[in-house]
This record gives C-alpha cells, structure tokens and sequence, in this order.
C-alpha cells in the first residue's frame, strides 16, 4: 500500500495533525510525518515533494496557518494529490489560511478541507488509495456504517429519554 505524508509548517501544528495521524493508524495506513516550512525550508520541502512518488507515497498532507504557502509549495513539486488543512490561529481565526491554501492558480490543484479538519484530510487520502485497493475500500465502508450505527444509536436514546 502506498504511504501518506503529513506535512506541517511548525510543531505548534501536531495538535490538529494528530487527528490526521490517528485516522490513518485506525485505518491501518502507512505514513511519515515532516515538519517543513514553504518559506524557511524551502529546498527540503522541494525535495520532499519532488520525490514523493518514488518514495512510495499516494498522497500528501499539508498542515499550516496564516500564509498557509505549505500545500501550494508541495503541490507545486509533485503530480501526487494534495490535500491542504488550513490552520487555525492568527489575526483572522483560520480564513486567512483557508483562503491562501484553497485558491490555487490553475493547473496546481490543492484539495482543502475544513480549518482544522485533519480527520477529513486523512479520509479523503484514504479514499483515493481506495480506489486501486478494495481491503481499504471495505474499511472505509465498514467505518461509514459504524459512524451511522452510532447516530442512530443516539437519536434511540434522545428519542427514549425525551
């Protein structure tokens, strides 16, 4: 199975990447985790990028805030999807990266979930290895029916109790 890579601007991202990381051990998905800035290591985040597919990733991760230049950079090096997480925190509360990692030019693409949407970032990593990988594809459907089974399971006892 191909890997993900989960890149972050700074450490003060791990918070909000562990919950890309946990979803990616629940699911049983290989990954590495690197912290590399667009504007302070820029030579190590080309490198990374622009060996990513050999190196046996699927996808890539790129968690930051304010400027929020990660995902662009990375994407600009690799054909492989990248999905961005804007971080939330400074002046404008997340909109900032939010706006800097969901408008990208034409011909670089960056898929963008949520502010601080980590978990959704690793399933849609999930899901687009799923499409050459039918164990994954039944773990994601075997999720999906659990998530259900719990909403359910809680409409019963609001149901009963009110």
């Amino acid at each position: 199975m191909k890997k993900i890579g989960i890149i972050m601007g700074s450490d003060s991202d791990l918070p909000i990447v562990q919950k890309a990381v946990d979803m990616l051990k629940s699911l049983e998905i290989p990954y590495e985790v690197h912290i590399y800035s667009a504007h302070r290591t820029p030579m190590e985040a080309h490198d990374f990028a622009s060996n990513a597919r050999a190196n046996g990733f699927g996808a890539i991760i790129c968690a930051a805030g304010m400027a929020a230049h990660l995902a662009g950079a990375i994407a600009a090096n690799t054909t492989l999807p990248v999905i961005g997480i804007p971080c939330k925190g400074g002046m404008m509360d997340g909109m900032d990266a939010l706006l800097s990692t969901v408008q990208m030019p034409t011909g670089i693409p960056v898929a963008t979930v949520a502010i601080n949407g980590a978990a959704n970032a690793a399933l849609l990593c999930a899901q687009i290895l799923a499409v050459e990988d039918k164990a994954l594809a039944d773990k994601l459907d075997a999720k999906r029916k659990s998530d259900a089974a719990k909403v359910l399971e809680k409409d019963a006892t609001i149901a009963a109790n009110l």
